[in-house]
């Protein structure tokens, strides 16, 4: 697959080529290596959410005392939400870069604080984390979208392309915590004794703090982008800094994107908080819980990857979108209409391949929701991806703390409808976009 490049020039092929091209057509001032930088964020970010993302499904089981761990777990997405209003101008005034180093240092004082687990450890470490996992998924997006325009314009190609491509090599490398966080929890706490799982718990911890620490190194290794100097930030007030806050609310594109930024924090809360306890534990048992996560990690990877690959512009990010939420539509109905627990190699089959599908949608939401937001908000990066943090934080703190009051059925209507009106929302999006 090729695309085009500067309007006068061949086409030139896609990211694997792109450094090469790169350095041959730009001899005069060599860019500086931004697939690099991508490779490096990924990397970084599957060491630190490897640690994090386990630690968290942990929560539940190792942190059962006054509920600790799921109380922890609500009061950090509350925070999230809270502080992703204000994320953005914070990324603007502190840098992309100097943001995803900061940024780490609440997953490391959050898993810290399951070493010595209280009130007084995991609360405040829970409160903290929900600042830095604002800023640093802002940071994350800001950062990776300006790397994608500035290789764009060194290498004369396609900017959608290169967002589509940086965004799916991202969160396909990303996906895999899923797999190796799972891994690491299944070989160290499976079959220990009942007088070593303390000491297992804290071996396992400790492994997560070093995956964190390994993170934080790789982030230090990311080229600084002139993130003020592109996008400066002249907040003269309280006034004008909530101005730029609310602004993205103002535009009638964003809120046509903002029902299915919201669907994809319900799916992710979902399949976690509900599917894989209320499906898949009743069909292959809680020791195949990891496994079904496992192969929604792969499912999720492989497509991200695909997905990325096949973004060129709007239009491909639309048909993206509508093929993830097919098959999320398809599990759905599935569900609620023709799922029963059988025996034998089918009941074992239904659940995984459910994680399948499961598994690709939220990969082409992962991709194309962030391509978009480049592409549509190029001078307001930092505000765009505040909104994407906010929607997707507050739906999934929602379905953590519904969890308990609502029946399956119930959830999956809720699902359904969401997903309903995300997809007529974005319809219209498209429209109001071929008619500008």
């Amino acid at each position: 697959m090729a695309v085009e490049g500067d309007r006068d020039g061949p086409a030139v092929p896609l990211l694997e080529e792109e450094i090469g091209s790169c350095s041959s057509s730009c001899q005069v001032h060599p860019p500086r290596n931004h697939a690099r930088d991508v490779h490096i964020l990924s990397l970084a970010f599957l060491f630190v959410f490897s640690a994090y993302g386990a630690a968290q499904n942990l929560q539940s089981t190792v942190n059962t005392e006054e509920d600790l761990g799921t109380t922890s777990l609500g009061i950090l997405y509350l925070s999230f939400t809270f502080f992703s209003v204000v994320a953005s101008p914070v990324v603007r005034v502190l840098g992309s870069k100097f943001v995803l180093v900061l940024g780490t240092t609440g997953y490391f004082l959050f898993i810290a604080s399951n070493l010595k687990p209280s009130w007084y450890t995991m609360v405040p470490a829970s409160l903290y984390l929900g600042f830095t996992a604002s800023i640093i998924w802002v940071g994350q997006g800001t950062y990776l979208t300006s790397a994608a325009f500035s290789h764009a314009e060194d290498c004369h190609l396609h900017e959608g392309t290169v967002i589509g491509n940086f965004n799916g090599e991202f969160w396909g490398v990303f996906a895999n915590h899923q797999v190796i966080g799972n891994l690491f929890s299944l070989v160290l706490l499976h079959g220990g004794e009942e007088g070593d799982n303390l000491s297992r718990k804290n071996l396992l911890f400790t492994i997560f703090l070093c995956c964190t620490v390994i993170g934080i190194a790789l982030m230090c290794f990311l080229s600084k982008r002139n993130d003020k100097e592109s996008n400066p930030a002249p907040y003269s007030s309280f006034g004008s800094v909530l101005k730029y806050v609310v602004s993205p609310l103002l535009d009638k594109q964003m809120l046509l994107i903002i029902p299915l930024i919201v669907y994809s924090g319900l799916q992710q809360a979902f399949v976690c908080a509900e599917f894989t306890n209320k499906v898949v534990t009743p069909a292959l048992g809680i020791s195949g819980v990891g496994g079904a996560m496992a192969i929604y990690g792969a499912a999720d990877a492989i497509c991200s990857l695909a997905a990325g690959k096949l973004t060129s512009g709007f239009y491909s990010i639309t048909l993206l979108v509508y093929g993830g939420a097919s098959l999320h539509i398809i599990v759905i109905l599935w569900l609620l209409l023709g799922y029963s627990l059988t025996s034998g190699v089918v009941g074992y089959i239904y659940p995984l391949l459910m994680s399948i599908f499961w598994g690709i949608g939220n990969g082409v939401f992962n991709t194309q929701l962030s391509a978009l937001l480049g592409i549509l908000y190029k001078h307001e990066k930092e505000a765009a991806f505040a909104q994407l943090k906010l929607w997707q934080s507050a739906a999934i703190a929602l379905i953590f703390f519904l969890s308990p009051y609502l029946t399956l059925e119930a959830m999956l209507i809720g699902l359904l409808v969401t997903l309903c009106i995300a997809l007529l929302a974005f319809f219209y999006a498209t429209l109001r976009t071929d008619g500008s």
